[in-house]
């Protein structure tokens, strides 16, 4: 039970970091772009670092372990590809603009007179619920992550907490200039963040009953293709659309190495 709470608790901390999102779209005249460009590049490094070298072989080694090298192996990249698909769809499914990787600046919506109050409020909503769909498989991979794997599971908790900040941002500052209502703003984002909790415990009750090697080692191997999905769409091109290219990539190096040498520390 103790895992339990601690993998939840790691989810909704990653959640609620919309939360921050909109705290600086409230109270920011200008949008920090290195400072965002660095850590979503620093996010998409530890990601693509961790679902590459730690959750890919672990699935792999638990499907090997019961349907054997070859059947294994097979399944491993299915699942991987499998969860990459997952999350495409998602994306599909949501009107392009309000897709939770268009990302806005706080000076951009301030500037944005010509829009109607109707049009800027329209985007919140729909953004926040453009979020709260992308954040529910995120969700679940973080929280089986903490559960099966804790040692791994805070850095993963971290970066997509860092690429939830943006997120609130896209949800928080347009509704706040269509209404002028800092509550209002708010909690549209906390609810779009909320839904990665939300992922977490629903997948725990519906998958917990069935949990065995066969199982955890498909949901690891989409957790890794997700969260690789997830950099190489999202993270890093927004690392680059807030700053420069290098930023994005120094970044993403660090983010890499950090990794590396918190499991080093695990051994």
């Amino acid at each position: 039970m103790e895992n339990v709470i601690f993998a939840f608790s790691l989810t909704l901390f990653a959640g609620l970091c919309t939360g921050i999102g909109s705290a600086l779209a409230f109270f920011a005249k200008k949008t920090n772009t290195k400072f965002l460009s660095i850590s979503l590049g620093f996010s998409a490094g530890v990601m693509i670092y961790v679902s590459m070298i730690e959750i890919f072989f672990k699935a792999k080694t638990s499907l090997t372990a019961e349907l054997g090298i070859k059947a294994g192996s097979w399944l491993t990249v299915g699942a991987f590809f499998g969860g990459m698909l997952i999350i495409a769809l998602i994306d599909k499914v949501i009107p392009s603009g309000e897709n939770p990787h268009d990302m806005y600046k706080v000076e951009d919506i301030k500037d944005r007179d010509s829009h109607s109050n109707s049009k800027l409020l329209r985007m919140g909503i729909f953004t926040a619920l453009a979020v709260g769909i992308h954040n529910f498989p995120e969700g679940l991979a973080t929280f089986i992550s903490a559960l099966q794997e804790p040692s791994i599971a805070i850095p993963i908790a971290v970066a997509i907490a860092i690429h939830n900040i943006p997120e609130g941002i896209a949800v928080s500052v347009p509704v706040y200039y269509a209404t002028g209502n800092r509550k209002k703003a708010f909690l549209y984002s906390f609810l779009s963040g909320i839904s990665e909790p939300v992922g977490a415990l629903v997948g725990y009750l519906i998958l917990m009953p069935f949990m065995n090697n066969l199982v955890f080692g498909i949901i690891f191997a989409a957790v890794a293709g997700i969260m690789v999905f997830i950099s190489l769409d999202e993270l890093l091109p927004s690392a680059e659309e807030y700053g420069e290219h290098h930023l994005s990539i120094y970044g993403l190096v660090t983010g890499m190495a950090v990794m590396a040498i918190s499991l080093l520390l695990f051994i």
